[in-house]
C-alpha cells in the first residue's frame, strides 16, 4: 500500500478492546483483507478494502488500546500511524473511532485523545442494541455536539446502521469531514504548538499532538522518538515546559483529572441509566467468574470441544481419506508403473493427503474457539485462569496470546506485544510454543485413532479418544505455566504485574464474522500443506526411492528395499540416539524431518509406508499401516508406551522454524530461540524416555 499521488484514501480504525472493532472491520471489508507487518517493526496489521459508491478505500485496523500513552509495541505503532509516521500508510485521510455505547465513560478517554489529533473522525457508536437491555438511554445529538464529529449508532454484530456509517465514511475520506474542535487542556495544547514551531525552526518536523504526548508521558515512547530526531538537548527543554505547566505535579495526573472531568460532564448531559433488576447475564457471570464453578465450566467447555473434534469430524475425514485413495487408484490405472507414477501416488497424494485428511478436525477446533471468543466467554475464561497465571508470576493478560497459540504459536507470540512488562512478555513468549497448535492435532489424531480404543460413556457423551486428546492439550498448558514459573520466579524475579480485565457483553456470534476468521486460518493450514509439507514429502520420497538397483546389461532399474535407500541409510545412522525411546529408524526419520514443521511427520510416515507398501503390493490407510508395522524380529514398532512417549515428545518439543524465527524477531536476539529449542527438545526427549521405559516396565 505504497503512498503515491494516485493512492486510495486511507481510513484507520481504532477503539478500546472489546468494542466490536474486529466485527465491524469484517462487516465493512468482508474477505478483501490481507495481513502484513509495518516496515521496520514487528507489529502485524490487517488491511481491508472497503468499496463505496465513490471508490475504494484502504482500511487499516489498528490494535485495540485504552490510551495513546504508548507502552507496548502495539500502542506505539498505533500512535505512529495516527501521526502519519508510518510511510506505508502515510497520513490517514480519516479515522473511524469505535465506541461502546454501553461503556461511554471508559471509551471516551481514548476518544478524547484521538479527537484532539486533528484528523477527520467518524464515531461508530457500537452495541446500541444492548443499551435498552442494560437500561441505558443516550442523547445522540448532544453526544455528537460534545465530540464535534458525526456519531453514527450501529450494531455491527447484526449489521444495523452500516449504510449510514458508510455514507459518513465516504464524506470523511473525500475531504468533506471535519476534525473535532475539542481542546480539553488549552495551556498544554498551546505549549505543544509553540514547541512544535520552535523545533520546525531548527529543521525538525513534529506534530503538536506528538509533542503533547511527549510532555504528558515523561520518558515514554513519544519522548524517545522525538529525542532521536531532535537530539538529547530536547529532554531539558521538555522538562522545563513540564515544570512550567504542572507546577510540581505530574502532567499525566493532570491529564487524567482534566479528561475525566470533561468525560463526567459529557456523561451527565447525554446518558441516563435506569436501575434494573439483575438479569440472566449477571446471574451467568456469577457462576462463570466463580473460582470453582468458573474453573469447572472452563474444563467442561474444553472437554466438549475435544469430544466433538473426534465424534463429529470422523465422517468427513473418512470421506477425504477415501477420496485420496480413489485419486491414487485413478492415477495407478491411468499411468504405467514407473518412477513418475510412484512420485504422484507415494509422494504427493500419500504425503500431502495424509495431512489434509485432518482438515475437518482443525476446522471444528477453530470454529469452537472463534465462537467462544466472539460470544464474550473467553474474557471470563481469562479471569478464571488469571488465578493460575498469578501462581507463575503472570497475569490473565498472557492468557489471550496463549489462547491464540492454540491455532499457531506465531500469532500468539506476536500477540504478546500488548504486554507492557518486558519480563512478563518474555515469559509469555517462551511459554506460548507449549500450547497445542494446529500442527500437533494431526499427530495426536493419527496416533489416538490408531491406538486408543473407541470407548464411550454416558450414552456416547464422553469418549476415551476425546479425553486423551484433552489430556495432551492440558499437558501443553502445564508445560507453558511451568516455563513461565521458571522465568518469573527463578530467572527474572521482580514485582508482580497488574492486570485490568474488562468483561465484554455476551453476544451471539455472527456467521459472517466466524466464517471470515475461520477461512483465514484454514488458508494458513492449506498453504503449509501445499508448500512446506509438499516440499518435505518430495524430498522424503526421493530419498526413499533412490538409489535404484539393477540396470546392468539393459535391465530396467527397480526400487531398492526401503532400508537400503538414502533415507534408510541416513536414518539408521542416527537411530541409536533415539532407540532408548522405542523408535525404529522410520520413526526417527519422520521425527527428524519434522523439525522444520511438526505436522510434516504425518506426511513423512505416509510417504515412507506408501513407498514400502508399493513395493510389497499392500495398499492400506496410514492408520492400518502403522498398526501393522513390525521390527526385524517381528515385534510391533508402535506399542502403547512408545506411542504415548511419541505424543509427549511432540507435546513438549519445539519443532517449528517459523516459531523460532518469530521469537528471534520479537526478542531481537538469537539467545532466546536457541534457549527455547534446547529446553523444549530436552523436555520432549526426557518425557518420551520416561513414558516408554515406565510403560514398558509396567506392561512387561
Amino acid at each position: 500500500m505504497a503512498v503515491s499521488s494516485a493512492r486510495r484514501p486511507v481510513l484507520v480504525t481504532i477503539g478500546n478492546p472489546n468494542t466490536g472493532k474486529s466485527t465491524l472491520f469484517n462487516a465493512l471489508t468482508g474477505l478483501k483483507q490481507r495481513v502484513g507487518n509495518f516496515p521496520g517493526v514487528t507489529v502485524e496489521h490487517v488491511v481491508g478494502r472497503l468499496t463505496l459508491p465513490g471508490g475504494e478505500v484502504d482500511v487499516v485496523d489498528l490494535p485495540g488500546t485504552y490510551s495513546l500513552s504508548a507502552q507496548s509495541p502495539d500502542e506505539m505503532v498505533t500512535v505512529d500511524v495516527l501521526l502519519g509516521r508510518v510511510a506505508e500508510v502515510g497520513r490517514p485521510d480519516a479515522v473511524l473511532l469505535i465506541v461502546d455505547a454501553t461503556n461511554l465513560r471508559r471509551n471516551l478517554f481514548l476518544a478524547s485523545q484521538v479527537l484532539e489529533i486533528g484528523l477527520p473522525v467518524v464515531v461508530a457508536l457500537n452495541m446500541t442494541d444492548l443499551c435498552e437491555t442494560q437500561g441505558v438511554r443516550l442523547d445522540l445529538p448532544r453526544l455528537g455536539a460534545a465530540l464535534g464529529v458525526p456519531v453514527v449508532p450501529i450494531a455491527a454484530a447484526r449489521g444495523a446502521g452500516l449504510s449510514a456509517l458508510r455514507a459518513e465514511i465516504e464524506r470523511a475520506v473525500q475531504g468533506k469531514g471535519r476534525a473535532s474542535p475539542l481542546r480539553i487542556n488549552a495551556p498544554l495544547r498551546d505549549a505543544a504548538a509553540a514547541l512544535a514551531a520552535e523545533l520546525e525552526a531548527r529543521g525538525v518536523l513534529a506534530a503538536p499532538a506528538e509533542i503533547e504526548r511527549a510532555l504528558v508521558d515523561e520518558q515514554g515512547y513519544a519522548e524517545r522518538r522525538l529525542t532521536e530526531r531532535a537530539g538529547d538537548e530536547l529532554t531539558a527543554r521538555l522538562t522545563a515546559v513540564r515544570q512550567a505547566l504542572s507546577q510540581g505535579r505530574s502532567l499525566a495526573t493532570l491529564e487524567a483529572r482534566d479528561r475525566y472531568g470533561w468525560i463526567n460532564g459529557v456523561i451527565a448531559a447525554v446518558e441516563q441509566r435506569e436501575a434494573r433488576v439483575p438479569g440472566w447475564r449477571e446471574t451467568l457471570d456469577r457462576y462463570l467468574n466463580h473460582p470453582v464453578y468458573g474453573s469447572i465450566a472452563f474444563l467442561l467447555s474444553m472437554a466438549i470441544v475435544f469430544q466433538s473434534v473426534f465424534a463429529w469430524a470422523t465422517p468427513m475425514m473418512d470421506l477425504i481419506d477415501a477420496g485420496a485413495g480413489a485419486l491414487g487408484d485413478q492415477v495407478r490405472a491411468a499411468m504405467p508403473d514407473n518412477l513418475l507414477r510412484s512420485f504422484i501416488i507415494d509422494g504427493v497424494i500419500a504425503g500431502v493427503g495424509s495431512v489434509v485428511v485432518f482438515l475437518p478436525q482443525i476446522v471444528l477446533l477453530f470454529s469452537f474457539i472463534i465462537v467462544l471468543e466472539d460470544s464474550g466467554y473467553m474474557s471470563r475464561a481469562a479471569f478464571v485462569v488469571d488465578r493460575l497465571m498469578r501462581w507463575c508470576g503472570l497475569s490473565g493478560q498472557s492468557f489471550i496470546p496463549m489462547l491464540s497459540s492454540f491455532a499457531c504459536a506465531v500469532p500468539g507470540i506476536m500477540g504478546t506485544r500488548v504486554i507492557g512488562n518486558p519480563r512478563d512478555r518474555l515469559a509469555t513468549i517462551l511459554a506460548a510454543p507449549f500450547m497445542t497448535c494446529s500442527a500437533r492435532l494431526p499427530i495426536y489424531a493419527l496416533l489416538i485413532a490408531a491406538f486408543v480404543p473407541q470407548k464411550t460413556w454416558l450414552g456416547g457423551l464422553l469418549n476415551l479418544q476425546g479425553l486423551v486428546l484433552l489430556a495432551f492439550y492440558l499437558l501443553g498448558m502445564v508445560g507453558a505455566v511451568f516455563t513461565a514459573f521458571l522465568v518469573n520466579r527463578i530467572a527474572f524475579r521482580g514485582p508482580r504485574s497488574r492486570f485490568l480485565l474488562e468483561m465484554p457483553p455476551y453476544r451471539m456470534p455472527q456467521l459472517r464474522s466466524v466464517a471470515v476468521k475461520l477461512l483465514a486460518r484454514v488458508r494458513i493450514f492449506m498453504k503449509r500443506a501445499g508448500t512446506i509439507i509438499f516440499a518435505v514429502a518430495l524430498v522424503i520420497w526421493s530419498l526413499a526411492s533412490f538409489p535404484r538397483v539393477g540396470g546392468d546389461a539393459g535391465q530396467p532399474t527397480t526400487a531398492p528395499a526401503i532400508a537400503d535407500t538414502y533415507l534408510g541409510r541416513m536414518s539408521r545412522a542416527v537411530a541409536p540416539a533415539f532407540e532408548p525411546l522405542g523408535w525404529d529408524w522410520k520413526v526417527t526419520a519422520a521425527v527428524i524431518a519434522s523439525f522444520p514443521a511438526r505436522e510434516v511427520v504425518i506426511a513423512v510416515l505416509g510417504t515412507l509406508y506408501a513407498v514400502e507398501d508399493a513395493v510389497d503390493g499392500d495398499e492400506q490407510r496410514l492408520v492400518d499401516r502403522i498398526k501393522a508395522a513390525k521390527r526385524a524380529d517381528g515385534s510391533p514398532v508402535f506399542t502403547l508406551p512408545m506411542v504415548i512417549g511419541l505424543m509427549v515428545f511432540y507435546a513438549l518439543c519445539l519443532q517449528c522454524i517459523s516459531t523460532l524465527a518469530v521469537i528471534k524477531r520479537e526478542t531481537n536476539s538469537w539467545r532466546w530461540p536457541v534457549t527455547a529449542w534446547l529446553y523444549m527438545t530436552t523436555l520432549g526427549y526426557l518425557g518420551a524416555l520416561a513414558c516408554f521405559r515406565f510403560g514398558s516396565a509396567l506392561s512387561g
